[in-house]
């Protein structure tokens, strides 16, 4: 049963500061002997959650069975609002994830992620399974936009219009009866309680602008690649006719996420606590009591790997001598260990004249990887860089995995002063200032298949850091 006293008494707001400074709001609620990281979709504001009866119900339930942590990412809800051009990526919301469980005492928690929030859980899960005992998913896939590959996503047209009724109409009961009316609970349209909350709690959650940048953000999001390096316990939830995110989209993304289980209910509310709760929340305590800690396997974890070396250094290290070179290489060394230290980069080794490291968020390789060529430059020294974004096996000799072979190839297409990286890295890094340019299908040596390769363009993304 939830405890009443949780409604009738919203818990403390507190805030935690990230690394870049941001303040991000958030609660803890419960004292269950488990940990729940709630990832709720699209903008929030964790004061006005509790002022929705039937929300403040599930809320507490999920409170009676563990020590619930909810959060405003930042830009939204009670968190910093930052500029709507400098809107986080999934990258900056995983450190965000992590400083909210700093602050509230945390080393691992159930992550339990729905609608928008999907796609952060599972990136998290697959980066972090040392901060996470199990992952749950509800009314989410995987990718949001529309491609030849992905039936069910939306249309370009359909953002649009999307983006028109934002711009036009936000914050108003008639955006918020149209919502509840077209996806978020149908049946429930009517209730005017519910347009009324809702109404206010879109203008609460974001500002029209802010919700635009938003959708932007989430349509660029693709973590497709990410899901058969998920490791951890995974249960993932789905309304059949929800309208929002198709239930064939949702049955794919369980299909390949290692022994996922998916549980599918009846109605077409998208709305994770109209309808039948306790049907949900029943799975959901199920699935957790029967969760051990140790479940996750921790050598296996999704990392960008970074692969660089130094163009023409046979014939460079010939016209100099080996004293020369040596001196020259430890200052490519130093150069390139400093900046591995500034974007969070782990060494892994150091071959020769090249670099092998991994990086737990692909926006920091790529800037890392930009920073590295020029960087060297001034010694007379030009390198090329590769990335790729998989799963790697850690072992204490390093990093293994078809993952790395592919990173290496991918450096070996570079030219000199150039960073190249495949599909995944690009994917991954929706909403960065990060451009790219396509330099099409490449077979890579030894490995299956033909894979998509990207130039990296952004000539000064090496100084910033995310």
């Amino acid at each position: 049963m939830a405890d009443v006293r949780l409604i009738a008494m919203p818990p403390e707001t507190r805030y935690t500061k990230t690394i870049d400074g941001v303040h991000i709001a958030y609660q803890v609620v419960g004292t269950g002997p488990i940990d729940i990281v709630f990832v709720i979709g699209w903008t929030t504001n964790v004061e006005a959650l509790w002022e929705e009866a039937s929300l403040a119900r599930f809320l507490a339930r999920l409170a009676s069975m563990s020590r619930l942590i909810i959060f405003d990412k930042r830009g939204v809800g009670m968190s910093d609002r930052v500029p709507d051009t400098a809107l986080p990526t999934l990258e900056t919301r995983m450190d965000d994830v992590r400083a909210v469980m700093d602050a509230a005492g945390s080393e691992r928690a159930v992550v339990l992620g729905v609608s928008e929030g999907g796609p952060l859980s599972l990136l998290f899960a697959a980066t972090y399974p040392e901060r996470t005992i199990a992952l749950i998913l509800f009314g989410t896939m995987a990718r949001f936009a529309w491609a030849p590959d992905f039936p069910w996503g939306v249309t370009e047209k359909e953002f649009g219009e999307v983006l028109d009724g934002i711009d036009r109409s936000w914050g108003t009961e008639e955006y918020a009866s149209s919502a509840l009316r077209l996806w978020a609970a149908p049946g429930s349209a009517d209730n005017p309680h519910l347009v009324s909350w809702l109404t206010s709690y879109m203008r609460r959650g974001a500002s029209p602008g802010s919700a635009m940048a938003l959708e932007r953000m989430n349509y660029g999001m693709d973590v497709r690649h990410v899901l058969p390096a998920i490791h951890v316990p995974t249960l993932v939830l789905a309304r059949i006719g929800d309208k929002d995110f198709p239930i064939d989209a949702t049955r794919q993304m369980a299909q390949q996420i290692p022994g996922a289980k998916l549980v599918e209910y009846p109605g077409d509310d998208h709305f994770f606590w109209v309808g039948d709760q306790s049907a949900l929340l029943d799975d959901i305590e199920r699935f957790m009591l029967g969760v051990r800690d140790d479940e996750a396997e921790l050598d296996r974890v999704l990392a960008t790997v970074m692969f660089t070396d130094i163009v023409a250094s046979t014939a460079r290290a010939a016209a100099l001598g080996d004293h020369r070179w040596t001196t020259l290489l430890d200052a490519h060394h130093a150069r390139i260990r400093a900046l591995l230290g500034r974007f969070r980069g782990r060494e892994i080794d150091t071959a020769g004249d090249g670099f092998l490291a991994t990086f737990d968020g692909p926006i920091r390789a790529v800037r890392c990887a930009l920073a590295a060529t020029r960087a060297v430059q001034d010694i007379g020294l030009e390198i090329r860089a590769g990335l790729h974004t998989g799963e790697v096996e850690l072992s204490e000799h390093g990093v293994r995995g078809i993952a790395v072979h592919i990173g290496a190839r991918v450096a070996a297409l570079a030219g000199a002063s150039e960073v190249l990286a495949s599909s995944t890295v690009k994917d991954l890094v929706a909403g960065s200032a990060l451009r790219f340019e396509d330099v099409g299908e490449q077979v890579l040596k030894g490995v299956p298949g033909s894979w998509r390769i990207y130039r990296v363009l952004d000539p000064t993304a090496g100084a910033q850091q995310d």
